[in-house]
């Protein structure tokens, strides 16, 4: 699946390392989708609340369905946010730019769920937008 056609498909969007510094990308990004209509869902175990949501400490605390989750963690910290992701029966896994992980990336793709690695989605969006 391309970033293009996930961007377009799904509206529900939890985000691991979400921060609550307007000055991050993992901030900046989640604001951007947020304001162009997509359902954000932070995950970050330091915050109760961000960008007006409620913030959850982990993915399986979660109550609603997940569509996406975009991932702001070093790529070695990668795999158990995937496994996490699994049990939630997610459609993608997006690990933001310079997020690599290859053998969590096999892992989900055997588990059914769509990939993206090394790949912004504000960026991505912005290109379907122009």
């Amino acid at each position: 699946m391309e970033p293009e056609e996930i961007l377009k498909k799904f509206r529900v969007i939890a985000v691991v390392g979400c921060s609550r510094n307007a000055e991050k990308p993992s901030h900046r990004v989640p604001a951007y989708l947020k304001e162009r209509g997509y359902k954000i869902i932070p995950v970050n175990p330091g915050a109760e609340e961000i960008l007006g949501e409620k913030c959850y400490p982990s993915l399986l605390d979660v109550p609603d369905e997940i569509d996406v989750v975009d991932i702001f963690r070093p790529s070695q910290d990668v795999g158990p946010v995937v496994d996490d992701a699994i049990k939630k029966d997610v459609k993608v896994v997006w690990m933001q730019s310079g997020i690599i992980n290859e053998k969590a990336a096999e892992k989900a793709r055997a588990a059914g769920l769509a990939v993206i690695m090394d790949k912004c989605m504000m960026i991505e969006h912005e290109k379907m937008e122009s």
